[in-house]
């Protein structure tokens, strides 16, 4: 049992436990006795049937579980133009896709990294796939300062061609990713380095983290890789069959 469940768990019975002790309080019928009976039947029988604070959890963790979807839901319809079509962002795949999956990434996140080869696969296999890429950098320095130079150098290949070879060979590499290691990169792959150097403090560069960053509060991202596709947001490394299967349910809706 995970810690949520055991709170959920430890809350429910100290509500099942009050509850009794709190109408009895206010029946003015019921006698200090009485109270304290009834108190021991309702304790008596969830020790003899545990269960039913196991049914109670997972119909707690299921409502919850709803009301998230159903937040989700909303934010997606209230976002949905700044997600799927910002001229602040990287397009992969077949722009005229009719389904897109959006990610949030980090270069320095481990996650991010294992969930590369699946972005590939995907790209690869599914032609009508619109893959977009958004920079989410939450893991220190070196990620804000990776994440404005591969804007700068997104602002250099509007095809996203260029780009991609960029994506692959930074978050692919080994050791930490920051200024100096992105740098290095762009410049293996043929971007105007001096250019990108002046542009990493653009606002351009500006609007794209902060429209990010604002994009993921309102959507309930907090960590990477966190995926989007039609109406669900789909948190972490979840691999390429489960993305797949994401991907065409979004087609048949």
């Amino acid at each position: 049992m995970n810690s949520s469940s055991r709170l959920a768990m430890a809350f429910v019975a100290a509500i099942l436990f009050a509850v009794p002790a709190a109408v009895a309080a206010q029946t003015p019928s019921f006698s200090a006795a009485q109270r304290q009976e009834i108190e021991g039947i309702v304790k008596d029988y969830l020790v003899r049937h545990p269960e039913l604070l196991q049914q109670v959890i997972d119909e707690l963790n299921k409502r919850q579980q709803e009301a998230e979807a159903a937040q989700h839901r909303a934010a997606l319809r209230d976002n949905n133009k700044t997600l799927l079509f910002s001229p602040h962002q990287v397009v992969l795949g077949n722009p005229h896709g009719n389904v897109t999956l959006v990610e949030f990434f980090d270069y320095n996140c481990p996650y991010c990294r294992r969930a590369l080869p699946d972005m590939l696969k995907l790209l690869k296999t599914d032609p009508n796939l619109r893959f977009v890429l958004k920079e989410f950098p939450v893991l220190g320095k070196g990620s804000d300062d990776a994440a404005r130079v591969a804007i700068a150098a997104r602002m250099q290949d509007t095809s996203g061609k260029k780009y991609l070879e960029f994506h692959q060979k930074l978050l692919g590499a080994r050791g930490p990713a920051d200024e100096a290691r992105a740098l290095e990169v762009a410049k293996q792959v043929g971007f105007d380095v001096g250019r990108i150097e002046k542009d990493i403090n653009s606002a351009e560069v500006k609007r794209t983290l902060a429209e990010d960053f604002k994009l993921a509060d309102a959507l309930g991202v907090s960590g990477t890789p966190t995926f989007v596709v039609g109406d669900e947001v789909i948190v972490g490394a979840v691999g390429f069959d489960a993305l797949q299967g994401k991907i065409a349910a979004a087609e048949r809706k």
